[in-house]
């Protein structure tokens, strides 16, 4: 099981996952009682329950690298192209726009 700590404008909001059944996301409960709480996008408005999907959200898959650039990363870290949480938690730490990936240890 792959741990990503999510956070908007450097405010923690939540946690992905990618396990067997494919990717989950959780906004933080306090997260959601901030009175400047900002969805990730208009797919995933702000909501207490559980966001499921066997492909990782559009919004998540859109921060990570291209062509190119996608080459370099994965090369240099050794990621297989396909493995979207890896390369999101490798490259995604400070990208362009308010949304950072943390990686957070497996339980």
């Amino acid at each position: 099981m792959k741990r990503a700590g999510i956070y908007i404008q450097d405010v923690f909001c939540g946690i992905l996952t990618e396990n067997e059944e494919g990717f989950h996301f959780l906004y933080d409960n306090d997260y959601l009682k901030r009175s400047d709480a900002k969805a990730l996008s208009p797919t995933m408005p702000l909501a207490e329950q559980p966001y499921e999907k066997e492909m990782m959200f559009p919004v998540f898959d859109g921060l990570i690298p291209e062509g190119w650039l996608l080459d370099i990363a994965s090369k240099s870290w050794k990621i297989d192209p396909r493995d979207r949480m890896s390369l999101l938690m490798a490259c995604c730490k400070d990208c362009i726009g308010d949304i950072s990936v943390i990686p957070l240890s497996n339980e």
